[in-house]
This record gives structure tokens, C-alpha cells and sequence, in this order.
């Protein structure tokens, strides 16, 4: 199995952590933000809907890149609330969660 991957990285200056989790089908992609974060659709929405997160779902992505790149395919109420919207990028998504 391939190594799990731990990184930093800043977006308009504020330090994004990420996480990608080899699995023996894909990969569980991560990226957390002072009041949010976005993750591939291996993770469930409904429970961080739930828990009150500003969340976003970035499917078909298999890097860290693909998931800013790619856009948001779900969102939950606390993320749209924080203005974003379907359709922005992982990155879109993250700044305004900065």
C-alpha cells in the first residue's frame, strides 16, 4: 500500500492542511481551513451537515490538486452560508473559507 500524505499548504496566505489516505480503491482526499474544509466523495456530507461543519464534496479526484481544481459538487447549509456555491473550485471553496 502507498504512503498516506500529510502537507501544508497557503491559500491567500492562511495555511490549508491536507490529507490523502491511500485505500486499496481509491484515495480519501482531506483539505481543512480556519472554518471549513473540503473532501472527495469517499467522505459523508450528511454527517457534517450534522455536526454544524462548512463542508464541500469535490468528487472524480484522485490528488490534492484535482480537488482545488475540480469543482463542488455538494455543499452543506454552514458552507453555503459562508457564500460558497456549487460549481466553485476546491480552491474558490477554501478561500472563502480562510
Amino acid at each position: 500500500m502507498k504512503t498516506s500524505i500529510y502537507d501544508q499548504i497557503l491559500i491567500k496566505n492562511f495555511p490549508i492542511n491536507t490529507v490523502l489516505i491511500p485505500t486499496a480503491q481509491a484515495n480519501l482526499i482531506i483539505a481543512s481551513a480556519r472554518c471549513g474544509f473540503i473532501m472527495c466523495g469517499y467522505l459523508n456530507i450528511a454527517i457534517a451537515e450534522k455536526l454544524g461543519d462548512a463542508a464541500c464534496i469535490v468528487s472524480g479526484v484522485s490528488t490534492i490538486e484535482e480537488l482545488l481544481a475540480k469543482p463542488v459538487v455538494k455543499l452543506t447549509k454552514q458552507a453555503e452560508e459562508i457564500g460558497i456555491c456549487l460549481g466553485d473550485t476546491g480552491q474558490q471553496a477554501l478561500e472563502k473559507m480562510c
